[in-house]
This record gives structure tokens, sequence and C-alpha cells, in this order.
């Protein structure tokens, strides 16, 4: 399995600058391998327990800080490397490919200057975190339903807040998104986010208490003529002691899914509560979908005009972006982290990310390994693999390609560890003092 774990990573960084390969493919196959678990997100004891010389620790560690390598390159690498499996499929729903965003926090409570804050549920306030959106291509192989990353995206410089970080994310996308793709966002993004992107193909989660409106002016009896359309409710919600009732549907759609039997009630043409009525403005469907495995029923919307089952479908294929920064965080141990460089804060958490999707890929295309005696039907996850991969060494034997290789460069005369940062302060020193007049 290692073996097969270093062909991929090869496959991926043979691309880069010599030298810059090679080394990063070290650091790569230290998070993959699970090697910051034990070390308890320390970065040079990981590299060391891989089995690296000291000269091939602090040269994975340079390539790590300082290498001349881009993460939108490495995703579009991945993906493409994916992309050629025999066994990859992509997910269409009516001629759909869905297209999946989320953002994922890396806590870092003890940071000093941290460039953002989260919202953390049990400390119930925003804590600082480093925080990255996260865009990617739904498919499976061999059965299992994973998202391939197509973009990673940091907090503006400027603007470190994570509704500029949503802005930044949609618009992106909408660059990106095909004529066949469409978009598909939780409850944290607002319909209006997506009508300001310009993102004409979407689907949304709602909160159960929204609320729409028709695109056209009810009937005047007497008093102030209406403004605004009709209200629609479609889930009842509860005011104080009082019920307010749900709006009546337009449409009423039942069928069976694996023996249940799932019901949609449907809103068709709604348009924002804010939003006069016109024939010019951007309408949207509502779906109220009930399944008997859920206590509350589903509220999703899209302005396309699709199936109940496709609608439900694609929100399902939602879910696996949620996977990588699991696999990113928890599985390999990137959740602890003790870099300060405020180049490497941004850096560590991309590749950790890309190691959780290749970890996560190749749990999906390898045998799976039981934990033990008692682990009787092992499935494909990316912790079982973890666990078979924590602890070893990297291959010497492997056969590399011929473009990994160390970059074989005259270092013998410059200062190296604790003296070279020295040397690199005192420059940085004097070449910010003012010479005299």
């Amino acid at each position: 399995m290692a073996n097969h774990t270093i062909a991929c990573l090869s496959n991926l960084m043979q691309g880069l600058a010599v030298g810059t390969n090679l080394a990063l493919l070290h650091f790569m196959f230290m998070l993959v391998s699970g090697a910051l678990l034990p070390n308890r997100g320390a970065i040079f004891p990981a590299l060391k327990s891989i089995g690296l010389s000291e000269g091939a620790t602090r040269r994975a560690w340079a390539a790590f800080r300082k290498g001349v390598w881009q993460m939108p390159a490495l995703l579009l690498l991945w993906c493409e490397q994916v992309k050629q499996m025999p066994g990859w499929q992509e997910h269409r729903y009516e001629g759909y490919r869905p297209i999946t965003a989320d953002v994922t926090a890396f806590w870092r409570p003890a940071l000093k200057n941290c460039p953002s804050k989260h919202y953390h549920p049990a400390a119930n306030r925003a804590l600082p975190a480093v925080i990255m959106g996260i865009t990617g291509e739904v498919g499976e192989i061999h059965g299992q339903r994973i998202a391939l990353p197509r973009a990673i995206e940091r907090v503006h410089p400027k603007d470190t807040s994570e509704a500029r970080l949503w802005q930044a994310v949609l618009q992106n996308a909408q660059k990106s998104l095909q004529d066949d793709e469409i978009l598909i966002v939780d409850a944290g993004v607002k319909i209006s986010d997506l009508q300001e992107a310009k993102i004409e193909r979407y689907e949304i989660r709602l909160a159960t208490n929204f609320t729409a409106r028709r695109n056209y002016l009810p009937e005047h009896l007497k008093g102030r003529k209406p403004k605004y359309g009709a209200l629609i409710r479609p889930l009842p919600r509860q005011h104080k002691s009082k019920t307010l009732p749900a709006s009546a549907s337009d449409e009423t759609y039942t069928w069976s899914e694996n023996g249940r039997e799932l019901r949609a009630e449907i809103w068709r043409d709604l348009v924002l509560n804010k939003t006069l009525p016109s024939e010019n403005n951007q309408t949207i469907d509502v779906y109220a979908i009930y399944d008997p495995d859920f206590d509350k029923p589903w509220l999703l919307s899209t302005p396309l005009k699709l199936k109940p089952e496709s609608v439900r479908a694609i929100y399902k294929d939602r879910w696996p972006v949620e996977q990588i920064p699991l696999s990113a965080k928890q599985m390999i141990g990137a959740h602890r982290q003790f870099v300060h460089n405020a180049h490497s804060i941004q850096r560590l958490p991309e590749l950790a990310l890309l190691a959780g999707s290749i970890l996560t890929f190749l749990a999906a295309t390898i045998p799976a390994s039981p934990t033990g005696f008692w682990d009787r039907k092992p499935k494909r996850t990316p912790g079982r693999l973890r666990r078979t991969l924590i602890g070893k060494p990297f291959p010497q034997d492997a056969i590399l390609p011929w473009q990994l290789r160390e970059k074989k460069s005259a270092t013998a005369h410059l200062p190296k560890g604790h003296l070279a940062r020295q040397l690199g302060n005192a420059r940085k020193t004097n070449s910010s003092t003012p010479s005299p007049a």
C-alpha cells in the first residue's frame, strides 16, 4: 500500500521543479501517512518519523515553506490524474453535473495575529482560525462518492471575514462553471448572494423559516394597492404561542425509493421577499421533500426546472465535500498546527486538504484492510488506510520517475540552522537602517 501511495504522489509531483518535487513528495507522504497524529502536529518530528535524514527533512520543510509551487496547478493535475482512472464515473442528473462548495476552518486559538475567525459551536463564539473555501466536482469510483477539489480559496488579505471569503468562492465558481454544471451550497449562503455572483444554475438548502413571494400582484379588493406578491411560507412556523400555517403548494409529487415513499411539495416561480413583481426577475422553485428517514423535511431551492428525484439526488452530492476537511484534520492529524509564518499558515491547510482528498481516493481504490480481528466487514475508508500507513517509513526502494531527484546544488559554503537565521535577520536590520546623511 505504501508503494501504491508513492506511485500516486509521484505522478502528482513529477512536474514540479527538480529538487522541490522530491522534497514535496516526502512532505505529502508524511501528511497522507498520518505521521502528524503521534507527533501532535509537529512537522519536523513527523518528517523524521518516516525515515528521512536530517538533510531530507530540511529540504522537505523548505519545499513546503518556500518551494516554487502553486496550489491551483496541483489541484488541476490531481483532478486530471483521477479522471484518467478507469473506474471514475462522474455524476449527472438530467444532464447537469454537480459542483459543490463549502468553507472549512483550521482552528488556531493561540496564533498571534490570526488573519480570520470562525464560529465554534462548542465555544458559542467566533475563535481565531484559518478558514478556507473549497470547490469540488462530485463523482464516484468503485461505488464510493468522492469530491475532487477544483479550487481552494484563501481569505482576502484586506478583508478576512467569512462573508468576503464566500463572495470570492462564488465569484470564482461562476467563472469556472460550465453550461452543464450546477453549483450546490448549504444554508450558510443566501439566494441573494448567488444572484449577486450571477450564478444561473445552483441548488441551495434553505432555512426552515424561509419565505418568498409570488412574482405577480394579488387581486386588489380594497385599501392600499399591494406592492409585493403574496407571501409564500413553505413550512409552518411557531411564533410564540401561535402557529403560522404553511402555504398551499402548487404541486405535490410522490415516488418510491429503496422501499420508502417520499413526497415533495413544490412552489413554482417565486421571488425573494423584497423583490417587486416583474417579468425580468430571477425566479426560483422551492421544494419541500419529506423523507421518513428524517424528522424534518429538506427545504431546497433552484432556478432550474428539475424533477424532485433529481433535486434530492443533487443535494445529496453536496455531502462528499465534507469528507475532505474531515480527512485533512481528524484523519491525518492536521487539526493541530504550529506554523506561524504568514505564508505557512495558509500553505499547510492547503496541502492538508489536498492530502485528505488523496487519502480518500486511495482508500476507495485499495482493498480494505481490517483494523483487527473484530473488523469482519471492513469498508474502504480513509481512516482504515491511515491506520495501515501510520508508522511506515518512506520506502527507499520505491522506483521513482527520473524527474524526482535531489538537486545537486553547492550548499556547503552557505550557513545553516540557527546561524542562517541570525545572518538573515542581520541583513534585514542593516537594509532597514537609514544611511547617514
